[in-house]
């Protein structure tokens, strides 16, 4: 028994210190020779443009949802006119990140890793790395770019859809007028509420992208293992955006306190 879990810590350990050595690889690949414009932009596309419409009805839903519940609980205590604070305050600091970044994660990072899963099992990347060509530099330094750049615009697009969808159920249907539902927002909504979405969006996007290309890369075992590595990816990229959104909510949060009081 005792074995066996130390086995399975080294390679838990094992495991991790490839992760990190592939976001360093990746990192210093990007840094030193950017990838082909070409190669950036079908991720662009892939990974954000194609992404916008379910990020869009995400947001949209989850705003009506965050509307309605703040208006039944606070409307009986007088304080219907936070609404819209507590919808613009929960997507921007929490909500928008974090539900873009698991729609991106299943809709874009699972089929990423059976992408690069699939190119591992059939010896393509072998053939890449045989023709003395990176395959962090080609395969995955420009979904990693793809990812930094578009997460935080797609989660900037879910706010702004979800603050919008809760003004709707708002104004539309509690019939809460316009002015009670933002003129709150510019008194409580400061600029590093803001901050923290795209601090936060930033992570995930480096998160959910390096953790599926790893899983990808790693894949052995044919065509069954291609499904494993798939499900391993978004499970783990999951788990990893909750935790690091548990820290760097705390992080952020003690920053601002300690600027705010110098």
């Amino acid at each position: 028994m005792y074995t066996l879990v130390k086995q399975h810590c080294f390679r838990i350990l094992e495991m991790i210190g490839e992760y990190l050595s592939l976001v360093l690889d990746v990192f210093f690949a990007t840094v030193r020779k950017p990838p082909n414009w070409r190669l950036v932009r079908e991720q662009l596309y892939h990974l954000g443009v194609m992404s916008f419409s379910v990020v869009a009805i995400t947001g949209f839903t989850t705003g009506f949802v965050l509307a309605a519940q703040s208006f039944y609980q606070l409307g009986q205590k007088g304080l219907a006119g936070v609404t819209g604070v507590l919808v613009a305050k929960s997507m921007i600091t929490e909500l928008g990140p974090i539900l873009t970044a698991f729609m991106v994660t299943g809709r874009v990072g699972a089929s990423m890793c059976a992408e690069l899963g699939t190119m591992k099992v059939t010896e393509q990347i072998d053939a890449l790395k045989s023709m003395a060509i990176n395959p962090n530099s080609y395969l995955v330094a420009p979904r990693f770019l793809a990812g930094i750049f578009m997460i935080p615009l797609l989660t900037l697009f879910s706010i702004v859809m979800g603050i919008f969808g809760g003004y709707l159920i708002a104004v539309f249907y509690f019939n809460l007028s316009p002015l009670s539902y933002f003129q709150p927002m510019k008194l409580h909504i400061t600029t590093f509420d803001f901050a923290t979405g795209m601090i936060k969006s930033f992570i995930f996007g480096v998160i959910l992208v390096t953790v599926c290309c790893y899983k990808g890369m790693r894949t052995v075992g044919g065509a069954a293992g291609v499904g494993k590595s798939t499900t391993q990816s978004v499970v783990t990229s999951y788990v990893l955006i909750l935790i690091s959104d548990f820290f760097l909510t705390m992080l952020l949060n003690m920053i601002h306190m300690k600027l705010k009081y110098l």
